[in-house]
């Protein structure tokens, strides 16, 4: 975070000085500061649900999914949290999920159809420890400022390149060469040519340091999923899956919302090495890898030694959550272990979204059960199997 800072301090710095002069790097530091802080004050106004909103991630009560509402709700109890998070549904069939808001106090879950319909009870937890996870260390929170920092750097880059862009072409470039002497005007241009290589590479420089923010955290998160739990393989089954599921790629997704879902929403043939410095998440494998290799308890300590038993790399734990604790791994849940057909579990996702689209739902005394949209206007609905006239409920 100070990096990035300090990037955003000296583009705003050398900017001031290729376009005011000597004394224009103070200009330039206030400039960047204040886009800095508008960006910041507009995102805390509303950024969760802007982030929802543009997810298209849609609010559903307890009656709509009970197993999804008792699953946030027993790891809301086991990390303590103050106040329990609302749901929210993303009708996609691409399986992911991500947590939201401010703070503990105000946060939100959102899971995407696609996950409810591929994982038993004992994944599906896993996933949402993982999502806690990064509610109760104010993962949401932080990443949102390293965000908000990356925007006020591309923003400002942006600005400035374009500028001297459209400068260039109306031929009011000729200004830099003029001033108070021949040596001054050579002066501005090595300023302004320095002003165009920082403005190029401090975006580049703050991407990579939002993405390896966003995959340390992820890390964590893994860690304190399998703490809730105290079952790693339920996540690590659950990654799997997520990983290996055909769906096309997420439709809501972009580069702003990728790091906060589970999994990287972006679909890649490949994840090779090159590629791990600009993604942002670790590699699935790895992660699957560090959580089966659990062996032996699911604190903090634990998940710190498998990390770095797999990675063979240092501790990415902190030396403050090493704290001697003794967390023993749990068995399989009975629900998990009983294998529900895909197609079964298919037709309940597609009943939930429907209700979450305001669909209304009927059964018929001969037993059909009828979904009516909500755009039908007639009172009443004709059942297709028995003919017998059904009203519909008024609001």
């Amino acid at each position: 975070m100070i990096l990035m800072a300090v990037c955003l301090m000296l583009l705003g710095f050398v900017i001031g000085l290729a376009f005011f002069g000597e004394k224009g790097g103070f200009a330039g530091l206030i400039i960047a500061t204040a886009i800095w802080i508008i960006l910041t004050i507009t995102s805390f106004a509303g950024g969760d649900q802007i982030l929802l909103a543009a997810s298209r991630a849609k609010p559903v009560t307890h009656d709509v999914n009970p197993q999804l509402f008792n699953i946030v709700e027993e790891m809301k109890i086991a990390a303590g949290l103050p106040a329990m998070p609302k749901i929210y549904i993303i009708n996609d069939p691409a399986p992911n999920a991500f947590a939201t808001g401010r703070s503990p106090k105000s946060a939100s879950v959102a899971v995407t159809a696609g996950l409810l319909a591929r994982l038993n009870r004992d994944e599906l937890q896993g996933v949402v420890a993982h999502e806690i996870s990064h509610i109760l260390n104010r993962d949401i929170l932080f990443i949102t400022l390293a965000g908000i920092m990356l925007g006020s750097i591309v923003l400002l880059s942006q600005v400035f390149l374009r500028g001297m862009f459209y400068s260039s072409m109306t031929g009011s470039r000729r200004r830099y060469s003029s001033g108070s002497g021949n040596g001054g005007g050579q002066a501005q241009i090595i300023m302004l040519v320095v002003a165009i290589i920082v403005a190029i590479l401090a975006p580049i420089m703050a991407y990579l340091l939002y993405f390896a923010l966003s995959r340390k955290r992820e890390y964590l998160a893994d860690a304190g999923g399998a703490r809730l739990t105290r079952y790693p393989e339920g996540l690590a089954s659950a990654l799997e899956k997520i990983a290996s599921d055909p769906s096309p790629q997420l439709a809501a997704a972009n580069k702003v919302t990728a790091p906060m879902y589970i999994a990287n929403p972006f679909k890649k043939k490949k994840q090779r090495k090159l590629s791990d410095l600009t993604s942002t998440h670790p590699p699935i494998s790895e992660r699957v890898r560090i959580l089966r290799n659990m062996t032996h308890g699911a604190s903090f300590k634990d998940y710190s030694d498998s990390f770095a038993s797999v990675t063979k790399t240092a501790a990415i734990m902190p030396a403050s959550a090493l704290t001697k604790e003794d967390i023993a791994l749990r068995e399989a849940s009975a629900k998990a272990k009983k294998k529900e057909r895909r197609e079964s579990q298919m037709h309940q996702v597609g009943d939930i979204m429907r209700m979450v689209n305001g669909f209304i739902f009927l059964t018929c005394v001969c037993g059909l059960k009828l979904k009516i949209p909500p755009n039908y206007k007639h009172p009443n609905v004709k059942c297709p199997r028995c003919s017998k006239t059904l009203p519909l409920p008024k609001e």
